[in-house]
Formats: structure tokens, C-alpha cells, sequence
């Protein structure tokens, strides 16, 4: 146990160290007044039209899912002097495309100040070709103040809240008319601690379209940030300048520091969810009776009938799923690739419900900045020692002999194949220059991380498993497979993961709507409470469901199980991929990027459902048949 908790402790140390990656603490700032109170820029991201709320009225033609530096040249934003620096990220948010800058906008604490100059840009034909598009595309501004995000003021539709909604746009459409918002209303609430003492604990931005170049040079602020100027619309056939300005507003608050994430982390449709955990507890409930009912009832008389011996009888009466005794643990075919699909998806498993349970507690706040992530990658890596321990245990257990290429292919085959679809939409993130394209150094650390601590723990989890008696095979298995009879089309194996993959994605399908929101278009996910039960109820129902099917193939006298079990338990996975490919509500993706982006991420995210789910319909028919075979007799 000493040694995973010291190699655990330097895998920590070894993180925060890589490319000066660092693990952000939550602990309050006190402010005093005139204190300066750093304004940061993140990426520019895409969200979905009809999740806007300044762009309710336009149909836009494209939806783009790729984000962009603030200061891609291009923009045309304002930068400080100096040029603009890189803050310190967590390796987690490096993964999931976080760029974060300073930025020239001066905010001092209680320090009020109204339409304050920031730079003037000029926008070429191409530039404003562009700016247009991602207005159009309904790219947002993501701003942090204090750890917490710039925010727009969003009302729930179904439910009537307020709440704040993270980012806001960089424009907005009018008529048809795209116009870049070029003045800031910020909005800092503080709390007053104690005399002196102030914290921020909110902040809202109102932006602007104001167009001053019919203005006069000398004009005053009041006529720079008239609210009746024209709006600003970048012209396709000449140069465009933009005076860029921000106003700064201080706003006493009664919020705590302690709750001051409450106004933004809303649960959307309360309802529909408690709606969906009842009704999918009600089919776990009812799998469970049915199952239940087989086991008690079925299997007991079957078991009874089966094990009734006539002793006048020469040959005793053999039928259904007993008829299959000699062949049911005969090893499959590609029994390494099996164990090896089995070990990762259960490597999979303990790193999501780690995970979920983790944030459940609130031990993974989104003010932690990039913690999420980089505790995920830590628990795949760390769990590592488990699925190869149980890649090894199972290919073992089928009679397999070259133990030392399971264990070297346990830590490569799936891991491997995951960092090679990533490097190959990589390439498509750097063509269009997209601040999610991993960097090369950060590629480099994963991989020395990789090889630093995840092989030597799948070693130590594969030695382990080499030494650990193998489970008891209640029966014998004949030298000659038995012929399979022709199989009823609804056991075959496309209709039957069709069929018993609907029933674990009903479970989670509400919260798989979200959780793509919150990957795609930047929302902020915080249901752990829904998603943690529905997890629960995904797992049970596809325990319940791949045991009921399995036990109907082995009635059908088909003995190979093993293969059946992993596609019926991942038949989830095909409903996952379908359900992405409409979460855009029928809008078109933007360009040949766009397209193998979403459906490149798509698949891999359905690829680690199908092992999850694949390695719990496996494991749970492992014990299944090992228990109805154990309690017959075989002459």
C-alpha cells in the first residue's frame, strides 16, 4: 500500500512540476480599496444558437466547435503594453483548450470609472470577412475577474430564474447585420468582509455596439458612450476602425465569498431530471423483478429438473441452457483483446465514479480552475495498476499462456489508440489555428508521464494478477465445440445491443445533453448529484440487461457468451454517438473541421461508454454463468 501512495504522491509532484503545470488553490483574495483587481481573458468559444440569449430572433446558418486565443491577430483586440503574457494553467485546463491572458483593462477596488479608452483597431476586408462569421457563429468572450467568470444576467425559461451564465457574446446580429460589440460595462460586486476588507463576489458585464466615427476627435466620453450611436458593423469593402471602451461599476453585495458560485452554477430543468431518475429507477426496478424472477423461479426449477437423475435411464435428459455445459467456458476467440477491452474499461469505470463521487462532495468546484481534468488524468493514470490487474486475471483465466505480451499490450492498446485519434484531430485544431490545439510540450509530459508511472503500475497490477488463484470452472469442458443451432434474429448481435442498449442510455441520456453542452460550448456543468444516480442506474440496468439477454442466448444453446456479453453491455454506446450527432439541433457545422472534430470527439467519448458498459456486461456474466452452472450436476 506504501508503495502506490508514494507512487501516487510523485505522480502529483511530477504534474506540477511538468512545464510549470501547477494545481490552482481556491483560498480568497482580501482587497483594498484602490487595489488593483486583475482582469484575465480566456479563449473565445462557440456555443449553440439557441442556448444564446442576445441572438434569440437569428437563425444562424453554421456552428463552429473550436475556439480561438483572445488575441488571435485576426480579432483585433486590444492588448496591455508590454504585450500580452501567459498566466499559469493546470494541466487539465492546458488539456481542454484554456489560454488565459492578462489584459489592458485597469480595475481598481471601489474605483468607478466610465467610458475609459482602451485602443483603436483598424479591420481589414478580410478581418471583418472574419470577425463577421464568429459573430455570426455566436463566439463568446471569456473573462475572469477574481477566479470567477464574466457573466451575462440569463433568465430559465421553464423555471423563471435568474442566474448568471458564464461568458457573453462578442457581437451580435440585427436584421441580418452582424455588429461587434466594442464598449464593456463591467459590473464587480463586492462584499465587505470587515472595515477595509472587500471581496469580490460577482461580476456582470453589459457589452455595446457604438459606432464613433462620425464622431469628432475631441468628442467628450458622455457623446463616446452615447447608448443612441449607430452600432458597429465591420464593412466587407474598406478599412473599419473601432475605438475600443469599458466602464467599471462597483456594486455593494450581501453574497458571502463562500456562496458566491451559487448564481452561477444553475441546474437546468429540475424537473425533466427528477422525471428521468424516477422513471429509470422504476426499469432498474422492474429489470431487477424480472431478473429476479429468474434466478428464484427459472434457474431454481431448471436446476431442479436438470439435476434429477433416473437412474433406469442411460442417457439422462438434457435441454436448454445445461445442454451447453461441455462448451460454456471454452476460451473465446482474441481472448488477449478481450482481456485487454475488459481491463481498460474497468480502469475507465473507477476513474468516472472516482471522479463523480469526488465532485459530488464538492471536492471538484469549478473555481478550482482546470481540477476536474487533471484529476481525471490523474485517476487514469493511477488506476492503471487495476486494469491491468484485471486484463491479466481474465486472460489467465481463459487458459492464455503469453502473460508478457498482455502485459506489455494492457497499458498500450487502449491508452495508445485514445493518444492517436487525439494527435490526429490535433493537426486539424492547428490548422485553423485553434487555441484547443495541444501544445507539443504538453504532449511530450503526458507521454513521460505516461511512461513514468502508468506502465509501472500495469506491471505491478499484471505481477500481482499472475500470482492470484485463478476462480474455480464448475465444469468440464469437452475436447469437441458442439455445433450452435440458427439463432432467433432478435439474439443476433446488432438487434440485441440495439435492443439492450436503449434501456442504460434512457438512464443517462438527459445528462448526456449537458455534460456535451458543457464540453462543446463552454456551460458549466455542477448536476453531480443527477449525474451521480444516473451513472448508478447506468451500470445497474446494463448489469440487469446484459444477465437477461445472456441468459436467453445460453436457453438458444450459444455457448459464446463472453464476446455477446461485452457488445450487449456497450449497446449504449451506439446511442451515445447517435444522440451527439443531433445535439445541435439540426444546425449545420461550419466547414470540413467542424465535422471531424464533433464526430472524431463523439467517437472516442462513445468508445469509452462502450468499454465501461462492455466490461460491466462481461464481468457481471462472468459471475452469472459461474453461479447457474456451479449449482447443476454433470455426469
Amino acid at each position: 500500500m506504501s508503495l502506490l501512495y508514494n507512487w501516487f504522491t510523485a505522480l502529483v509532484c511530477f504534474i506540477s512540476l511538468a512545464n510549470a503545470f501547477y494545481l490552482p488553490g481556491v483560498a480568497p483574495t482580501d482587497y483594498k480599496k484602490g487595489d488593483t483587481i486583475p482582469l484575465l481573458v480566456n479563449h473565445l468559444t462557440p456555443s449553440l444558437h439557441h442556448l444564446s440569449s442576445n441572438q434569440a430572433k437569428v437563425e444562424p446558418s453554421k456552428t463552429y466547435v473550436y475556439s480561438y486565443d483572445y488575441y488571435y491577430p485576426k480579432f483585433r483586440f486590444c492588448t496591455p503594453d508590454g504585450g500580452p503574457k501567459k498566466q499559469l494553467e493546470s494541466l487539465g485546463s492546458i488539456i481542454f483548450g484554456d489560454r488565459i491572458f492578462n489584459s489592458p483593462f485597469q480595475i481598481n477596488m471601489l474605483e468607478d470609472k466610465t467610458c475609459e479608452s482602451l485602443c483603436k483597431s483598424k479591420y481589414s476586408k478580410t478581418d471583418a470577412v472574419f470577425v463577421n462569421r464568429n459573430i455570426r457563429a455566436n463566439y463568446n468572450h471569456n473573462w475572469i475577474i477574481d477566479g470567477l467568470p464574466a457573466a451575462r444576467q440569463v433568465g430559465d425559461l421553464r423555471t423563471k430564474d435568474l442566474f448568471y451564465g458564464a461568458g457573453f457574446n462578442i457581437g451580435d446580429v440585427e436584421d441580418n447585420t452582424p455588429h461587434l460589440f466594442n464598449h464593456f460595462d463591467i459590473s464587480v460586486e463586492y462584499h465587505e468582509r470587515k472595515k477595509g476588507d472587500y471581496r469580490v463576489v460577482g461580476v456582470i458585464v453589459h457589452p455595446k455596439s457604438l459606432d464613433r466615427s462620425k464622431l469628432p476627435a475631441d468628442a467628450k466620453k458622455e457623446e463616446l458612450c452615447n447608448p443612441d450611436l449607430t452600432k458597429v458593423h465591420l464593412k466587407k469593402d474598406g478599412e473599419t476602425e473601432v475605438l475600443y471602451t469599458y466602464s467599471v461599476k462597483f456594486v455593494a453585495s450581501k453574497t458571502a465569498w463562500a456562496t458566491r458560485w451559487d448564481k452561477y452554477l444553475h441546474v437546468y430543468d429540475p424537473k425533466i431530471q427528477w422525471f428521468s431518475l424516477i422513471n429509470f429507477s422504476l426499469i432498474v426496478l422492474i429489470l431487477g423483478i424480472i431478473i429476479t424472477h429468474i434466478l428464484m423461479r427459472t434457474l431454481k426449477n431448471d436446476i431442479i429438473k436438470y439435476n434429477e437423475v433416473n437412474l433406469d435411464d442411460d442417457i439422462s435428459d438434457e435441454s436448454g441452457w445445461k445442454l451447453v455445459h461441455g462448451d460454456v467456458f471454452r476460451p473465446p476467440q482474441r481472448k488477449m483483446l478481450l482481456s485487454i477491452l475488459v481491463g481498460s474499461g474497468v480502469q475507465i469505470f473507477l476513474m468516472v465514479f472516482v471522479t463523480i463521487a469526488f465532485a459530488l462532495f464538492g471536492l471538484l468546484s469549478p473555481s478550482n480552475r482546470g481540477a476536474l481534468s487533471t484529476f481525471i488524468f490523474v485517476l487514469f493514470i493511477f488506476f492503471s495498476i487495476v486494469g491491468s490487474f484485471v486484463s491479466q486475471y481474465i486472460y489467465r483465466f481463459f487458459g492464455g499462456e503469453d502473460w508478457k505480451l498482455n502485459l506489455i499490450l494492457s497499458p498500450i492498446v487502449v491508452p495508445g489508440t485514445l493518444f492517436s485519434v487525439f494527435v490526429f484531430l490535433n493537426f486539424f485544431l492547428i490548422y485553423v489555428q485553434s487555441s484547443g490545439a495541444i501544445p507539443v510540450g504538453t504532449m511530450v509530459a503526458i507521454i513521460v508521464i505516461w511512461f513514468a508511472i502508468s506502465i509501472p503500475l500495469s506491471v505491478v497490477g499484471s505481477i500481482l494478477a499472475s500470482k492470484r488463484p485463478l476462480l474455480s470452472i464448475p465444469v468440464r469442458t469437452n475436447q469437441i465445440p458442439r455445433q450452435i443451432p440458427q439463432q432467433p434474429w432478435y439474439l443476433k448481435s446488432i438487434p440485441v445491443m440495439v435492443i439492450a442498449g436503449i434501456f442504460p442510455f434512457g438512464s443517462i441520456a438527459v445528462e448526456m445533453y449537458f455534460i456535451y453542452s458543457s464540453l462543446w460550448f463552454n456551460r458549466i456543468f455542477y448536476m453531480f448529484g443527477f449525474l451521480f444516480f444516473c451513472f448508478i442506474l447506468m451500470i445497474l440496468t446494463t448489469a440487469l440487461i446484459s444477465i437477461l439477454m445472456i441468459y436467453y442466448t445460453l436457453c438458444s444453446e450459444n455457448y459464446k457468451w463472453q464476446w455477446k456479453s461485452v457488445f450487449i453491455g456497450g449497446g449504449c454506446a451506439l446511442y451515445v454517438f447517435l444522440h451527439s450527432l443531433f445535439l445541435t439541433g439540426g444546425e449545420k457545422l461550419g466547414g470540413l473541421t467542424s465535422l471531424v472534430l464533433y464526430v472524431g470527439y463523439s467517437s472516442v467519448i462513445s468508445l469509452l461508454v462502450f468499454l465501461v458498459c462492455g466490461s460491466v456486461g462481461f464481468i457481471s456474466n462472468l459471475f452469472f454463468v459461474r453461479k447457474i452452472y456451479s449449482q447443476i450436476k454433470i455426469d
